[in-house]
């Protein structure tokens, strides 16, 4: 009896010992598998990552190959319809072109030369209207800001909302207006737009232009949640008013590059 009671405690302890081994052995492989499983989902992600960053650099330069000639083409429009007036924006028309076909070809460029670009593209839209034409212009930029100089702009993204006032404003109603204001201050940038202009125009051409789409398209790939947008119509008014929080975009591609 002593005997089988020995032979069944030694059985015991080695099916114990065998339970903890399979188990053990078991679990190192469950984990081995794991990392792998981690370590392959790392690399699928890394490359999604990889994918979404060339179709979004794809999307891009497509949306860029519309708007370049887009641009030309009003610039110009402006610029020979009223030839008498050509030799007083000759600069600014220089320094317009120059930026789209130089400055544009950059992934970012910074809030100076942006905002330059703004103010002489202004200027050579202003040619067409009437000098008592109601146009307000203010801007409130904080040259000494760290990002005034910084590349963290997208080169034309000004574009739209200045190309939109003049295009959709009434100058023929009493009361017209563009008013057209910009800023950069403590890293975030803010231009609005507003001007007296036909709310069935721009419906018309939100429905089936490309313009404000692409500006959307283009301001979701570029700045993510770093930017705000909103439009409004009130009265005859319509107001965009765009904001960009460069400070944090600025880290972001600081601490990811």
């Amino acid at each position: 009896m002593e005997g089988n009671y020995y032979m069944i405690h030694d059985y015991l302890i080695f099916i114990g010992v065998f339970a903890i081994f399979l188990f053990l052995t078991v679990s190192i492989y469950l984990f081995s598998q794991n990392q792998k499983l981690k370590q392959r989902n790392t690399k699928l992600s890394e490359t999604n990552k990889l994918i979404e960053q060339r179709l979004n650099e794809v999307r891009l330069e497509h949306i860029g190959t519309k708007l370049n000639p887009h641009l030309f083409k009003n610039i110009l429009n402006s610029v020979q319809s009223h030839a008498y007036q050509t030799y007083m924006s000759l600069d600014k028309l220089a320094n317009v072109l120059d930026y789209i076909l130089y400055e544009s070809n950059n992934k970012y460029v910074s809030p100076k030369e942006e905002l330059n670009f703004a103010l002489s593209l202004i200027e050579i839209n202003k040619i067409k209207i009437n000098p008592l034409f109601d146009f307000r212009i203010k801007s409130r930029i904080n040259k000494s800001d760290a990002l005034y100089e910084e590349k963290v702009f997208a080169p034309l993204i000004s574009v739209d909302l200045i190309e939109n006032a003049f295009k959709h404003t009434d100058f023929l109603a009493q009361d017209s207006f563009i008013s057209i204001y910009m800023e950069l201050e403590n890293g975030i940038f803010t231009m609005k737009v507003s001007n007296k202009a036909s709310l069935k125009n721009i419906l018309e051409k939100e429905k089936s232009g490309f313009g404000s789409q692409s500006f959307d398209q283009r301001l979701k790939m570029i700045y993510s949640t770093y930017y705000q947008l909103e439009r409004s119509s009130k009265n005859g008014i319509f107001t965009a008013e765009l904001k960009i929080n460069l400070g944090e975009f600025y880290d972001k591609m600081r601490y990811s590059g």
